[in-house]
């Protein structure tokens, strides 16, 4: 196992030349006093600064420096770092990746659908008893005449008179018949009045030859 070095007091106090890295790549206001840093196994040295660019909660400035012996301190990188428990956004998926899983989403729900329309189906070929019911009494209900009477509720009588009873095209049926009647009664009493006529003129008149 390696261990980790001492950390090297120059690089420790290059506070400014990291806050001057900074300043380069974020305005100043987004960046919040120092709070702490890590040793690198390399001997390096990561200052780290508060961040207060919105967004980021958790997160720290981050500024490497280091020196090469006889040197002064230099910056190595600079960048916005999640310290622990920062909110991290998720793993990225490659795009192939959830395409499949889109699709066989989409697959999934088609066959969902396919399944409860089948089902829907066959509720609907089933019988319903009380459709049967229904129809029953939809044809009970259509035996009324026009009038709203049923004729099973009437005797003898009143449906011999509800049938005689009324128009056909405009003409009483009653008054028909009677009509007709009287006609042929009155044609069978008329007398011949020209067969009479006929005969007296042709008998011989027995005064007049006397």
């Amino acid at each position: 196992m390696t261990s980790t070095p001492d950390a090297d007091q120059r690089l420790l106090d290059a506070r400014d030349l990291a806050l001057a890295a900074l300043h380069e790549i974020t305005p100043a206001a987004t960046v919040g006093p120092a709070a702490g840093y890590v040793v690198e196994e390399d001997g390096a040295v990561s200052l780290r600064f508060e961040n207060r660019l919105p967004g980021y909660p958790g997160w720290y400035w981050t500024v490497t420096v280091a020196r090469v012996e006889g040197e002064e301190p230099t910056v190595l990188e600079a960048e916005l770092l999640p310290g622990d428990g920062a909110l991290l956004a998720p793993e990225w998926v490659p795009w192939a990746e959830r395409l499949a899983e889109y699709r066989a989403h989409q697959a999934e729900l088609a066959a969902q659908a396919q399944a409860d329309d089948g089902e829907a189906g066959a509720d609907a070929g089933e019988d319903d008893p009380d459709d049967d019911q229904d129809d029953l009494d939809d044809e009970d209900e259509g035996e009324l005449d026009q009038d709203g009477i049923d004729e099973d509720d009437l005797d003898e009588d009143e449906a011999e008179d509800l049938l005689h009873a009324g128009d056909l095209d405009g003409v009483d049926i009653d008054e028909l018949d009677v009509s007709a009647t009287e006609d042929d009664e009155d044609d069978a009493e008329e007398p011949d009045d020209a067969g009479a006529g006929s005969g007296d003129s042709g008998a011989p008149d027995s005064d007049a030859s006397a």
